[in-house]
């Protein structure tokens, strides 16, 4: 019988670096945050993040990297980290106690190769906890995307460290 140690959460947390707001999350995001930052051990992925990724770990194609922390949270973590696998690869932003208990998880920006269309969005996190999202699907093959198939939606994140969808403002009609 073997024994797992569990990872103290303040060292998982120690993992993302507090970033000033506002700030935008692109696919060249990524490659800002591999530079700065250590990737995660796996004992952190298998305690921190899998329980809750819902989906299926393949430790050969799936890489997770810290990006960053939010600032000003009171009684609890809002965490975001990157995800890479086959064919997708995106920011998940994931919320936990101060103790270092679950409380919410969300994706927020990222690209995702389903046959030949291709999804991508772009997040921006304004100091007010208000995350606003931009994203569209293209043809894979196609060099010109067509803005118009674009859809914007906000979340936002709660004090209680809760992550909610936020209806948008209707636009003012033009006559």
């Amino acid at each position: 019988m073997s024994i797992t140690k569990s990872i103290p959460f303040n060292l998982f947390v120690a993992k993302f670096p507090l970033i000033d707001l506002p700030l935008t999350l692109t696919n060249e995001s990524s490659r800002h945050f591999s530079q700065q930052n250590d990737p995660f051990p796996g004992p952190m992925i298998h305690q921190f993040i899998l329980p809750y990724d819902g989906e299926e770990f393949d430790d050969q194609v799936t890489e997770y990297l810290p990006c960053l922390q939010i600032p000003g949270t009171a009684g609890f973590k809002a965490l975001i980290y990157w995800k890479a696998g086959l064919l997708q690869y995106g920011y998940h932003l994931v919320t936990f106690t101060d103790k270092g208990e679950f409380i919410d998880k969300r994706g927020i920006a990222g690209t995702k190769l389903n046959g030949d269309a291709l999804a991508l969005s772009v997040a921006t996190i304004d100091e007010d906890w208000v995350i606003h999202i931009v994203g569209g699907v293209s043809s894979a093959t196609e060099i010109n995307y067509d803005p118009s198939n674009s859809q914007s939606f906000q979340l936002e994140l709660l004090p209680t460290g809760e992550i909610i969808n936020v209806n948008p403002t209707p636009e003012a009609e033009t006559d």
